[in-house]
């Protein structure tokens, strides 16, 4: 009777238990440790001389120029892509959102670069962006205008990881919003034809409040993908010239085997800035998004 009575109020909790061991075991302990990490001075070679220095390595974080050379760094990376990519992914599914044979193909075209690993994205980009013998230089002397030291100057190297992001990064989120488009019942569409409605306002009025929770889910996911970004950084720049693309993970990265307590501590940092972000994104957005 005992175990009949307790079984109901158990279940629920039993059914979670796995998903919340992963959690605690892949999210909530690597945090803490991490944590614990940046309070400390660490050895990898010697962990008996790993000595407790409380936040130090934060104090020295903030006063490093090259830290916010790095943040600074990924601040400008993070928006351009963000922005880029959504109003690109935007125009591209609204051009492809008629059911079409020929938009189907084109779809899975653009999509592909999605399925690709971001190193041979990142080694290809690489050989057409080359000074001498690349690919763009060679289509920008062809129509008259002088080449570019693509990833060889400070000034344009940030630039050229960005267009690199963009284009791997379209393909999916323009089906994600083509998806959403065709979602929306016609029915809305004849009702607002029958008024005369302009195609601007049945976009504003109509297409962008309905998949707004789809363009919510992409600005939260791309901004943290954004800030983690490393493997094109480290393939393509290795986070120069000068730390022009010296981002916040490639900066931990950097540290790691150095100085790993003050890696952790940029890495507590980048997770704040990232809560952060995330946190004022639910708090201004959150409520502007229209839910069917």
């Amino acid at each position: 009777m005992v175990r009949e009575r307790m079984w109901p109020l158990l279940r629920p909790y039993v059914m979670i238990a796995p998903a919340m061991l992963g959690i605690l075991v892949f999210v909530i302990y690597p945090v803490g440790y991490l944590i614990y990490l940046s309070m400390y001075k660490y050895n990898l070679m010697n962990r008996a001389k790993s000595t407790f220095i409380g936040l130090d390595n934060f104090t020295q974080l903030f006063t490093r120029a090259d830290f916010y050379k790095s943040l600074t760094n990924t601040l400008i990376y993070t928006v351009c892509v963000v922005v880029l990519t959504m109003l690109i992914s935007l125009l591209i599914a609204l051009w492809l959102s008629k059911k079409s044979k020929i938009n189907s193909i084109v779809q899975a075209g653009i999509f592909t670069p999605h399925i690709v690993s971001i190193v041979s994205i990142s080694l290809v980009w690489l050989w057409m962006m080359e000074p001498n013998l690349g690919f763009l230089n060679y289509v920008l002397k062809a129509i008259g205008l002088p080449p570019l030291a693509w990833l060889q100057s400070s000034d344009t190297a940030m630039m050229s990881i960005i267009i690199v992001s963009v284009w791997g990064a379209i393909g999916y989120y323009v089906l994600i919003i083509v998806a959403a488009i065709h979602s929306i019942p016609p029915s809305i569409y004849e009702a607002a034809a029958l008024d005369n409605a302009s195609k601007w306002k049945v976009l504003t009025r109509i297409t962008l409040p309905i998949i707004s929770p789809q363009l919510f889910f992409i600005l939260v996911i791309m901004t943290i993908g954004s800030f983690k970004v490393f493997d094109t950084v480290q393939v393509m720049t290795g986070g120069g010239p000068n730390n022009a693309t010296n981002t916040l993970v490639y900066y931990i990265y950097t540290y790691r085997t150095t100085n790993l307590g003050y890696s952790a501590a940029s890495g507590v940092v980048l997770m704040a800035v990232i809560g952060l972000l995330t946190f004022i994104y639910f708090r201004l957005l959150a409520k502007k998004v229209h839910y069917q």
